[in-house]
């Protein structure tokens, strides 16, 4: 019996820009024998209240269009650095100056990035 998986990707985009979450990347390492996950999702928040809401937004949104629920999460203590595990895909929600330090997409330069354009 063949099982049908359903690329979540979609479904956490719509999760982060329904709470204006900005500046959306993927980072896509599955050609990548190292990586701890086949793909990671980058996004920002402005303060760690709206990186708190944008993460819960993310949880909401795939458990209600698609019944997917994460295997865990971490990072709401402080909420300037947010990160939700689907698996194969990590979901991180960052505040900007956390993201600029910790620069998961320069870690990751040699896999296939995408960013997505702001919604206004």
């Amino acid at each position: 019996m063949t099982e049908t998986v359903t690329d979540i990707l979609p479904s956490i985009i719509e999760g982060i820009r329904d709470r204006k979450g900005r500046k959306i990347t993927t980072v896509d390492m599955s050609d990548i024998d190292t990586a701890a996950a086949r793909r990671f999702v980058i996004c920002e928040g402005t303060s760690t209240q709206h990186v708190a809401a944008v993460a819960d937004s993310i949880r909401e949104y795939l458990l209600e269009h698609i019944g997917v629920k994460p295997y865990n999460y971490d990072g709401y203590g402080n909420s300037t650095w947010i990160v939700i595990d689907y698996g194969d895909t990590l979901v991180h929600v960052f505040q900007r100056e956390t993201r600029d330090l910790y620069a998961l997409e320069e870690l990751w330069s040699d896999a296939v990035i995408t960013d997505y354009p702001d919604e206004d």
